[in-house]
């Protein structure tokens, strides 16, 4: 899609469009020169380390994310989590009670959370029995007042990356807003596609550190997108929306990539190993391709299953009442000791 066909002001809601956004104390003055005495937004003035506002833009953080995601800082926006961005998006894109969005079950349930929370019509169009987007479906339901389109690849609960020319296509024909959640990106072999940003200025890519980082307490998701949709979205976020411990801990993990890296192969390793094992469990009757750091498994009776695994100390999660995913429980990749323990309590219940 080219830019001249893509029409971001048609998108922006109204309300939006006019907003005078709020300008906070460090939005104002930004020098942190230690000599400055700063009585201007009514902190605490003794120090305990966090006495003070966070950098409400994150500078520092995105200067790091951009050089390791190659993606400028103007083209980054930070959240409290990967939900905090979803719900910016529908709240400057969609109208309560006249826009609608298209999601793909089976897929991550915060979409039709967020949709119902907005107000927004969620118009559902099932994955394919392959867990592919069904693209003639999508585009029959799309109108005037389709403003977002949510593609969770690799997705969850599927585990499965979406092909490329399918993601393409819907970029190309679809004139609204196209947000690629990739939550379990570091586990694919592909490339993240917010490589293709400059391409597609349609495209929003969502990232987090909650998974292949490890850092699913600090609450920290990361949303790519042109700069005039992040310019959107910065218009509407909280002044201080991602708080100082998180941003240092985020900083701390995102330079520590020898760590990230062995530890996202050793989930690689694990996953191969696990796939392999549960094919030979007996009640197991399918394990689907996964490009996740989880795998997706149907089995003979789901309910049954994850209650002998609750009274052996396991707790994984139950998909069964997910579109496509009858009798289906989904094991997360755990370390090596977790993940023996739970071959032996598998084995055991054959």
């Amino acid at each position: 899609m080219s830019t001249s066909t893509f029409n971001l002001d048609r998108l922006v809601r109204e309300n939006v469009s006019k907003l005078k956004p709020y300008s906070s104390a460090r939005d104002e003055f930004k020098d942190f020169n230690e000599d400055m005495v700063f009585l201007d937004a009514n902190e605490n003035p003794y120090n305990n380390g966090v006495n003070r506002y966070p950098d409400p833009q994150q500078i520092t953080l995105k200067q790091h994310l951009s050089s390791v995601k190659r993606v400028p800082t103007d083209q980054i926006l930070l959240g409290n989590g990967s939900d905090e961005v979803l719900d910016l998006l529908f709240r400057a894109f969609c109208e309560p009670k006249k826009d609608n969005v298209i999601t793909l079950p089976p897929t991550y349930g915060m979409y039709s959370v967020l949709a119902a929370t907005n107000d927004i019509a969620n118009r559902e169009v099932l994955l394919t029995e392959d867990f592919q987007p069904d693209v003639a479906q999508i585009l029959e339901q799309v109108d005037h007042q389709t403003k977002m389109l949510f593609l969770c690849s690799p997705n969850n609960p599927t585990a499965n990356s979406f092909e490329a020319e399918t993601i393409t296509e819907l970029l190309e024909s679809f004139k609204g807003i196209v947000v690629i959640d990739e939550a379990y990106v570091d586990f694919m072999e592909g490339e993240s596609w917010s490589t293709k940003l400059q391409e597609y200025p349609n495209l929003v890519i969502i990232q987090t550190l909650s998974k292949a980082y490890g850092l699913a307490g600090i609450r920290l998701g990361i949303c790519y997108a042109s700069a005039a949709i992040i310019a959107v979205l910065n218009k509407i976020k909280p002044p201080y929306n991602v708080n100082e411990l998180t941003q240092k801990k985020a900083l701390e993990r995102i330079l520590d990539f020898e760590s990230v890296a062995t530890e996202i192969n050793s989930i690689l390793k694990e996953r191969d190993i696990l796939s392999k094992v549960l094919l030979e469990v007996s009640f197991v009757e399918k394990i689907f391709p996964s490009e996740a750091n989880f795998i997706l498994a149907r089995v003979d009776d789901a309910d049954k299953r994850y209650n002998e695994l609750i009274k052996k100390g396991i707790v994984v999660r139950n998909r069964s009442t997910q579109a496509l995913c009858e009798n289906t429980l989904r094991f997360t990749v755990g370390t090596s000791t977790e993940n023996k323990k739970l071959i032996a309590a598998l084995k055991e219940l054959v």
